[in-house]
């Protein structure tokens, strides 16, 4: 799909209406109107594509969706999308939860009449997640939100997720970081070396990767470090352990995060987890991971 100038697709563009509103307007072998919603939505590009069709648009309902069947769990997604309570998640969690919904729901189940789903259903969803128990969770967590939504909207009288039971966590008790795991990757990995530093701030400071990820100097007042939790968005002001402020005596101040790739840019939480993985196990510690590192914060 090719961009214009204007940031919209080809053969749109901005225009002002009769009563002076910013629109979009497509323009294209004498065909001319103005299109609705957020560019390059999907209801937009729905629109659009009628437009260069040369067809009458379909017009907007709640679910915003002219492929979309009513009362189907496709509309109900496409709902959801439009709704405060997925608009208003953070930016990395709606990208998780919409895979989510795209992949193991609408892909599977678009279809289908919501107002039909009963408890069995879920439950036959969830239990076909049997090798893989966390996703299982993950989906029967979005399930009930959805199906909340689908409550909210009058698409269903009750939510047949609720009370439904998901896999029992795998990884509770999984062993945390020893003292001589610790003491083993620091032989392996000197001060001064960014797996080092790495383990030092997830030990140290209790951080989740995506936290550690975004850490600086900037953020360091005196023996203290200002975070602020990607997960919970809530601000924290922690006390350095004194290892850790001996570890990033030893690091630039050059960069804006205290990890930084070889290209000189800082980390995504994922690559810098799977990075600190490959890390430990070059130094013998194939079961230690970033995740269990700042479990195992003292």
């Amino acid at each position: 799909m090719l961009r214009a100038k204007s940031g919209l697709p080809r053969y749109c563009s901005w225009a002002s209406d009769r009563h002076g509103k910013r629109r979009v307007r497509f323009r294209k072998g004498g065909v001319s109107r103005y299109l609705t919603g957020i560019p390059w939505s999907e209801d937009f590009m729905r629109q659009r594509a009628a437009a260069l069709e040369g067809a009458e648009p379909q017009p907007s309902t709640i679910i915003g969706a002219s492929r979309t069947l009513p009362g189907s769990v496709n509309a109900l997604c496409v709902s959801y999308y439009g709704s405060p309570n997925f608009r208003g998640l953070k930016a990395s969690t709606a990208r998780v939860r919409r895979n989510i919904i795209e992949s193991e729901i609408r892909s599977k189940h678009g279809d289908k009449p919501v107002p039909r789903l009963e408890r069995k259903h879920i439950n036959d969803i969830i239990g076909a997640k049997s090798e893989t128990p966390q996703a299982g969770n993950n989906l029967l967590m979005v399930l009930k939100l959805l199906l909340h939504y689908a409550v909210e909207i009058g698409m269903i009288k009750s939510n047949p997720a609720l009370g439904a039971k998901g896999y029992a966590r795998r990884d509770e008790g999984f062993p945390v970081w020893t003292e001589a795991d610790v003491a083993q990757f620091e032989a392996f990995y000197p001060i001064g070396t960014k797996e080092r530093i790495a383990l030092a701030l997830l030990l140290y400071t209790g951080q989740r990767v995506s936290d550690v990820a975004r850490m600086g100097w900037q953020h360091v007042n005196g023996e203290r470090i200002a975070v602020r939790q990607e997960k919970t968005d809530k601000p924290l002001m922690l006390k350095m352990h004194p290892k850790l402020v001996s570890i990033l005596a030893a690091v630039p101040r050059n960069n804006l995060t205290f990890l930084v790739t070889e290209h000189g840019a800082a980390y995504a939480a994922r690559t810098l987890s799977n990075w600190f993985s490959k890390r430990c196990r070059a130094a013998g510690l194939s079961r230690c991971t970033a995740r269990t590192a700042y479990a195992s914060s003292p």
